[in-house]
């Protein structure tokens, strides 16, 4: 999975829905941590900005929908690896669309952060701080 092209994203983008997005992140904030919860944040939040070119929301809404699909190629379950296959997915997006992320997005995903991770900082953020 590191290796994602933008079409293979995109190919899970009939999987995301804004509903199941916050369920799941909300089931797996804990166990995916501080930089993956930021990084699914910045991609919805850029996805929801009217700026965002279509081509960048088709890629972001394959990512979170990769995401919240319920059975992926490794399940979420087992520990460790099994959000593994999702942070490729965020990572890879993240990566795709980076200059479409903008500092108001940022401060977005930032703000939400906080409901899960109270004291996250600028160094938990990882290259998008």
């Amino acid at each position: 999975m590191d290796n994602l092209t933008s079409n293979e994203l995109q190919q899970y983008q009939k999987h995301y829905d804004e509903k199941g997005f916050w369920k799941k992140l909300g089931h797996v904030a804990s166990k995916a941590g501080v930089k993956a919860v930021y990084y699914a944040l910045v991609l919805f939040y850029t996805l929801m900005d009217e700026h965002t070119p279509a081509r960048y929301k088709a890629i972001i809404a394959g990512a979170l929908g990769y995401l919240i699909l319920p059975v992926d190629m490794i399940p979420d379950f087992l520990p460790f690896a099994g959000m593994a296959d999702d942070w490729a997915a965020l990572l890879a997006a993240v990566t795709y669309v980076a200059t479409a992320i903008t500092p108001d997005t940022k401060a977005k995903a930032q703000l939400k952060l906080r409901d899960w991770f109270p004291h996250a900082g600028v160094q938990d953020y990882g290259d998008l701080g």
